[in-house]
């Protein structure tokens, strides 16, 4: 009887880890829609992106230009060209972290640069 106790109980316990783990693995995953907030010299500026991670190689639009980048372990690396209403057409870079479900770091555009924070639209 107590082997048969120990035994499920410890299925039980590596099903619940696996559990666990897979959770954390989604949760950790830039994948989905995103709404930036930059904060510039001119007050903050907003764009939407769709990002898709595929081998640590991050694709996707931002607001309409294709993204190009990296993400690993929390962090991720854009840089892709750029075109704003307000500064012109350049590269805009991006390098952040992902945490408690909110991505934050710095970006630089056109020889401007500030902070930005980004969550997954309600």
């Amino acid at each position: 009887m107590t082997y048969r106790r120990t035994t499920v109980l410890g299925a039980t316990a590596l099903a619940c880890m696996v559990l666990l783990v897979a959770t954390l693995a989604a949760a950790d995953d830039v994948s989905g829609n995103w709404r930036f907030v930059f904060q510039t010299e001119g007050g903050e500026r907003e764009a939407d992106a769709s990002l898709k991670v595929d081998g640590g190689q991050v694709t996707g639009k931002f607001a309409d230009a294709d993204v190009k980048g990296t993400y690993r372990n929390g962090a991720i690396e854009l840089a892709f060209p750029f075109t704003s209403p307000d500064a012109g057409s350049g590269t805009l870079s991006i390098k952040g972290s992902l945490v408690s479900g909110a991505l934050s770091g710095a970006w630089a555009f056109a020889g401007y640069s500030g902070t930005f924070i980004a969550k997954r639209p309600q």
